[in-house]
């Protein structure tokens, strides 16, 4: 089957540091792929450059059989099928949920806010904020606001989502509400790549797991196998750490 996405031989340097040295990853249509390492080990920067968001140095990016890598092509139609969240909400505070929502489709897509209202509403109602539509960001808490930005995400209509460390600015009691919205694309059969803390969350749902050192993807495989019998030493002495 061929992959939804794939990487080849992907590096990115920053000066003389080799943020990814070399990543080869295959993500399928429909798959949940959970990024584990420590902080450093190049998880975000991995997210950023398969959504374009950061130039690669050498290799490659496919999806859907298409090199979307290319020196020079526009990376706007890509970043529409890719979408992104990240640790930080980045809604704006003078805008309520609903507005925040709309600003890209109606800028990338010309709709007008009549138009966009109904599905809008929809995504809202579907992960429990319904009510806070018309609500400002600081009348939100951290959780809601986190699930906004995700819903923003949807609202391009992606092929892709890529969450980095989406639950870690959270305090403990959210995590699970947001979570649990990620249950939810994973049962609607969304390709997701996640970077990720959360190792119960990675073990239950994830259909393979990455782990990353130095900037290589040093081992991965079905959550099952790679917490229970992982290969490499280093492997073993991070998820003795966080486990």
């Amino acid at each position: 089957m061929m992959a939804k996405l794939s990487l080849r031989g992907v590096r990115k340097r920053f000066g003389d540091v080799d943020v990814c040295n070399g990543i080869d990853l295959d993500v399928a249509d429909g798959e949940m792929v959970c990024l584990i390492g420590a902080s450093g080990s190049g998880k975000s920067t991995l997210l950023r450059c398969m959504n374009l968001l950061e130039p690669i140095d050498d290799g490659s990016i496919w999806l859907d059989g298409s090199d979307i890598s290319e020196p020079g092509l526009d990376a706007q139609p890509v970043r529409q099928k890719i979408g992104i969240v990240f640790q930080s909400y980045n809604l704006f505070p003078h805008m309520t949920a609903a507005e925040n929502v709309m600003l890209a489709p109606r800028r990338v897509h010309g709709h007008t806010r009549d138009a966009l209202r109904p599905k809008i509403t929809a995504l809202f109602e579907r992960f429990g904020l319904g009510d806070r539509m018309d609500h400002y960001p600081d009348q939100l808490s951290g959780g809601q606001q986190q699930r906004v930005a995700i819903i923003r995400a949807l609202a391009m209509a992606p092929e892709i989502m890529l969450f980095d460390e989406i639950t870690s600015a959270l305090d403990p009691e959210l995590v699970g509400e947001v979570l649990d919205v990620l249950r939810d694309l994973r049962q609607q059969g969304m390709t997701m790549v996640l970077a990720t803390h959360e190792m119960g969350f990675a073990r239950e749902l994830a259909d393979k797991v990455c782990f990353l050192d130095a900037g290589r993807i040093l081992e991965q495989g079905p959550p099952a196998k790679l917490f229970t019998a992982p290969r490499e030493a280093r492997t073993k002495a991070f998820l003795s750490r966080v486990l």
